[in-house]
């Protein structure tokens, strides 16, 4: 009997601490660390640089010769079984028997040209390869902190909403012991019949609240969970960090010169220079057309009947060519008028996106602001109301106040509380808002 007590105690043991173990805990840093290793976007342009990375290298191995290695082998047989007739020295005809003739040939040649000058395409092409790879790692690192973005405000929504759950269970809770309290003071006829049907549409009220908490707090879980990739069946918890907390005092006045410091840490404002850039390399590069190219061309050969005479026979080659564009058809035109068209779009673009800049920043400060006001006035409120509801349900339940005037209180208190819960987790997402329109919301991981 006592062995069987050590078993189940130690059966509970290891169930309790598997449970333990068995929830993660996922803080703020955690989560953008998670989501900047596995965001499918992410992945794909980081793999996407690659490519822009071999673009580059594939440009300067325009500037190399070309080598080409080729060899061959054949064999042709004429098979004559008819025979044939001819004319000998005397005139006379001849008549010749049936024949079968093989022949065999053997070659091998070793060559390749080279680009001397092609109206300095060939140097455009790399430095414009070179800034596009730039563009690239500008745009990634842009998506990562629209990423990390995304990612707090999931994170925050997760916080808030298990807030909420956390109070509206507190509320529950409550209201179901004032019911019980007031079915016993109606019991002893202390009160009306109305207040304990006010206080059970009450409770009832506070029930589908707290459901209704519950339910947005899973979801939004789910999708925090989803967004990270991570198992939306298992068990977390959820933490924010003080890693990421910021407190940001901002005025009006320094407006323009967080737009500077917005200008040199914005990564798709510079991404957007880059390509301009790029676009005027485009028109080198169309323009080139109009100049003459000069190549070169080598190469070594030789070719027999058997293996063993293959370099007997020697043909070395070298040569130079000049092709001057006289009439392309006006394709040369075409690409330079294209290229000056992709000059002024690039050029639209970047003072579209400064005008979006200064949006965004002027945006982000003002919301902020607003932010932090609101969140001190709901700490105020909050303050008020809790003590006021304090004040009319000691008084309610001493009979110096009426059932309406202590409900009345209660939900001014619910409504502050989630004010104040809501105000908390919009100032801090306002944070990292402002951030990410300066540029300088960080994404190591």
């Amino acid at each position: 009997m006592k062995f069987l007590k050590s078993y189940l105690l130690l059966m509970l043991c290891i169930f309790f601490l598997t449970e333990l173990h068995a929830q993660e805990k996922i803080t703020l840093s955690d989560a953008i660390t998670i989501a900047l290793n596995h965001n499918t976007s992410v992945v794909k342009s980081t793999n996407n640089l690659e490519v822009s990375d071999a673009a580059v290298k594939n440009a300067y191995g325009n500037l190399l010769p070309t080598l080409n290695l080729n060899s061959g082998w054949s064999w042709q047989r004429t098979n004559n079984s008819a025979g044939t007739t001819v004319v000998n020295y005397f005139g006379e005809a001849q008549n010749l028997g049936p024949t079968q003739t093989d022949s065999r040939n053997y070659s091998l040649s070793l060559g390749g040209n080279v680009t001397l000058f092609d109206g300095l395409s060939n140097l455009t092409t790399i430095n414009q390869k070179k800034n596009d790879l730039q563009a690239a790692r500008y745009d990634l690192e842009k998506l990562r902190q629209d990423v990390t973005l995304q990612t707090v405000n999931l994170f925050v929504t997760v916080l808030n909403n298990e807030k909420v759950l956390a109070f509206q269970q507190e509320d529950q809770k409550y209201n179901q012991d004032l019911l019980n309290k007031i079915k016993e003071m109606y019991e002893l006829k202390m009160i009306a019949n109305v207040d304990l049907y006010s206080q059970e549409y009450q409770a009832a009220n506070s029930q589908f609240a707290y459901l209704q908490a519950k339910n947005n707090f899973e979801k939004s879980k789910i999708s925090l969970l989803n967004y990270l990739s991570k198992d939306v069946l298992s068990e977390y918890s959820f933490e924010m960090d003080t890693n990421y907390l910021t407190n940001f005092i901002i005025s009006s006045s320094n407006v323009d010169s967080l737009y500077q410091v917005s200008l040199n840490n914005r990564k798709d404002y510079q991404s957007q220079l880059t390509k301009l850039q790029s676009s005027n390399y485009q028109l080198t590069i169309a323009q080139s057309g109009f100049y003459p190219s000069l190549t070169g061309n080598y190469s070594f050969s030789t070719s027999s009947t058997s293996p063993s005479d293959l370099f007997a026979r020697k043909v070395y080659s070298l040569g130079v060519n000049l092709n001057l564009p006289v009439f392309s058809r006006w394709n040369t035109d075409y690409s330079t008028q294209s290229a000056k068209i992709q000059i002024k779009n690039s050029q639209e673009d970047l003072d579209a996106l400064v005008r979006q800049i200064k949006s965004d920043v002027k945006n982000a400060v003002i919301d902020l602001q607003t932010a932090k006001m609101q969140l001190e006035v709901t700490k105020a409120a909050l303050k008020s109301s809790r003590e006021t509801w304090t004040i009319k349900k000691d008084s309610y339940i001493l009979g110096s106040a009426t059932y309406i005037d202590q409900q009345q209180s209660y939900r001014d208190y619910i409504q502050a509380t989630n004010n104040n819960i809501a105000a908390e987790s919009n100032y801090i997402y306002k944070q990292f808002n402002l951030l990410s329109a300066l540029g300088l919301l960080a994404t190591s991981n």
